[in-house]
């Protein structure tokens, strides 16, 4: 078959032969395919009759293709006055277009000019083709597309989410089985909320009997195109069909939220909830945000890349993109934070994991627009020094203000947000449908039906957590004059860092030393520092001199870490019931542990809290407001701030 639309084959199946959505799936393809979005999947759904008067609305679909299903529901979503306040789609993609194909495409098939205003609004944010979930926004966040790049049969159940309406899209099932697979049921079941209604354009038996088994209804109408009859219905399960429902907002008469602490933690979780209308009330015992940790002169933001694509990998991969986006959108409000040039290259510390991480990112597949291996070569020409060996290049990677990022989140924030500092908070009381917030003084300084509490090391006491295992890290960072160093282009990282700052300066570090309470620069950490970085950047050995011959200037922080080294974001557990309901829980899932209704944490997001906190905040929201969630659920409970009372539970030592 040969499509002169199409410009090239787009992807492999995976015994090698061609693939391309558009080849394969005539609901992709150009000819009628507005037509048959209307009818099947708007139509089919009662669309946009059920989301008119809605707070929120959501829908599922099994195959972005090149995702002329989200154009036609977004157009439609515009034109209706009375729209659902936030409109979010989900969707899974097992082969995604590349963005220059996608135009390509959009170039040479659609016609309708309020489709087409979208669809490059689209491209325009069309994300890095790697693996996970990608989450971007339009209309002002009101519009939010959840594209998930992998197997459906693998991520339709690793979703958390209530779907309103189900477009069932993709191959016909005697073409691609595995789709229409009763597992795949089963996980829509799982998403299903209250009168979630489906369209499909396939009527086989196989769809009918699955749907049946599952607890959904369906009914034959008339079909579009070549199809005699495609298949509507809703679900109504005669019979308990799952295990867990799926999530739903807070029950609340008033959209106020307590966040404790300023710096990069609690200043995301404001800006995130203040884009969905939320009012907030901002403690912080500092007299200003960003002064402790955060308020390092800079920091190196950067995903990481593993060979077994670990959990801190893919954590930090989603977060990496995230917070890009999140900070492309500051920019555009207007609230600019101060970083770099993009740009930051990573060297190995040895030889052998030079080959294995570039291994790695060739078993992958990453695009270069993500990481690019390096050789030593390579690597002197895009920092301007020589360098000890290669390592990899991550182009959009570079170093930002943290102080400058938490100030823009402020600002985004506007007159939703009430600031107060000089806070000292003591603990949280629970009283009716209210958390009261009680200073050191034992006085109230707050009340609000949610508090998240993002105050690093103060977190777990505030929250009053017994099965929250964190550690200080003390970070003593090296300031070196203008002169004092060989000018670099870009952040170099590995061992340790350098990042060139303005006025010539540059910053290198940091020293990691476990619960060290001292506050004072120590002149033998300014040399670790930079013997370190000499190790990657020979040239930096007159630096070490440097560091013996005067007194140097820099910082010390103190970062908070769990004993996993990952963060603590989501709702907290009712730790007190858990103990009580100890035996039964024993071999709970995060899923069965009692909650504190309206309480939520992030903390402990040690060195990563630029790649982390963006995520964590819109994690955290989006548990609040019943959204889909933007991450893999075995991800989100591997980040669940619960996950040590569960193991403890696990292993019987909560009494």
């Amino acid at each position: 078959m040969t499509d002169p639309l199409i410009p090239a084959v787009l992807a492999f199946r995976d015994n090698g032969t061609p693939f391309s959505p558009l080849y394969d799936d005539i609901y992709h393809s150009a000819v009628g395919g507005l037509e048959q979005a209307h009818y099947v999947f708007l139509r089919g759904n009662a669309l946009p009759e059920r989301w008119q008067g809605r707070r929120i609305f959501t829908v599922l679909e099994t195959g972005f293709g090149m995702g002329i299903n989200f154009l036609v529901t977004w157009a439609a979503w515009r034109a209706d006055p009375a729209r659902c306040e936030r409109l979010h789609f989900v969707s899974t993609e097992k082969h995604p277009f590349t963005v220059d194909d996608l135009r390509s495409v959009y170039a040479a098939t659609l016609s309708d000019p309020a489709i087409t205003e979208l669809a490059d609004t689209l491209a325009n944010a069309w994300p890095m083709l790697v693996p996970g979930t990608h989450r971007l926004e339009f209309d002002d966040g009101r519009v939010v597309l959840t594209l998930v790049l992998a197997d459906a049969a693998e991520s339709l159940p690793a979703l958390r989410l209530r779907a309103d309406a189900f477009y069932l899209d993709g191959f016909a099932p005697a073409r691609n089985p595995e789709l229409w697979s009763p597992a795949i049921f089963k996980a829509l079941a799982r998403l299903a909320g209250e009168g979630a209604t489906f369209a499909t354009y396939s009527s086989a038996g196989e769809i009918k009997r699955a749907l049946t088994q599952c607890g959904f209804e369906y009914r034959k109408i008339d079909g579009f195109g070549w199809k005699r009859a495609m298949l509507v219905g809703h679900f109504a399960p005669r019979w308990r069909v799952r295990r867990y429902e799926p999530p739903a907002p807070l029950a609340l008469d008033e959209r106020h939220a307590v966040v404790i602490g300023a710096g990069l933690a609690g200043s995301a979780v404001i800006e995130r909830l203040a884009a969905r209308g939320w009012r907030i009330t901002s403690l912080e015992r500092r007299a200003s945000v960003a002064q402790d940790a955060s308020g390092n002169p800079a920091g190196v933001f950067h995903p990481m890349i593993s060979r077994d694509d670990s959990v801190a990998s893919r954590v930090t991969r989603a977060g990496f993109l995230y917070a890009l986006q999140r900070w492309a959108a500051l920019e555009r409000l207007g609230h600019r934070p101060s970083r770099g040039g993009a740009g930051l290259l990573q060297i190995a510390a040895d030889d052998g994991e030079a080959r294995a991480i570039g291994d790695a990112i060739a078993a992958f597949g990453y695009p270069s627009a993500y990481v690019a291996p390096v050789s030593a070569a390579a690597a002197y020409k895009l920092a301007g020094t020589p360098l000890a060996r290669g390592g990899w290049f991550f182009p959009q990677g570079g170093w930002i203000d943290p102080a400058s990022l938490c100030a823009a989140q402020f600002a985004a924030a506007g007159g939703l947000l009430e600031r107060r500092f000089g806070v000292e908070v003591a603990r949280l009381e629970r009283s009716g449908d209210q958390w009261t917030v009680i200073d050191t003084a034992g006085q109230v300084v707050a009340r609000a039906p949610v508090v998240i509490v993002a105050s690093a090391h103060d977190a777990a006491r505030i929250a009053g957590l017994q099965h929250a295992p964190t550690r200080s890290i003390r970070g003593q960072l090296t300031l070196l004059p203008s002169g004092a160093a060989p000018s670099l282009a870009l952040p170099v990282i590995g061992e340790g860092y350098a990042v060139p700052l303005a006025n010539g300066v540059t910053l290198t570090g940091a020293t990691y030393e476990l619960d060290d309470p001292d506050t004072s620069l120590r002149a033998d950490g300014h040399l670790e520092n930079l013997e370190r970085v000499a190790q990657m950047l020979p040239a930096f050995g007159g630096s070490v001199a440097t560091a013996r011959s005067m007194e140097l200037a820099g910082r010390v922080a103190f970062r908070c870490v769990t004993s996993d080294r990952i963060p603590m974001i989501g709702q907290l557990a009712d730790e007190a019931q858990a103990a009580h309901d100890a035996q039964r829980l024993r071999g709970a899932w995060p899923l069965d542990l009692p909650r504190m209704d309206g309480l939520y944490s992030a903390f402990a997001y040690g060195s990563r809290g630029l790649v982390w906190a963006a995520l964590g905040a819109e994690l955290i929201a989006s548990q609040i407001e019943g959204e889909p969630w933007p991450l893999e659920r075995d991800l989100a409970e591997d980040l669940d701030p619960a996950r040590f009372l569960l193991r403890a539970l696990r292993q019987g030592t909560v009494s």
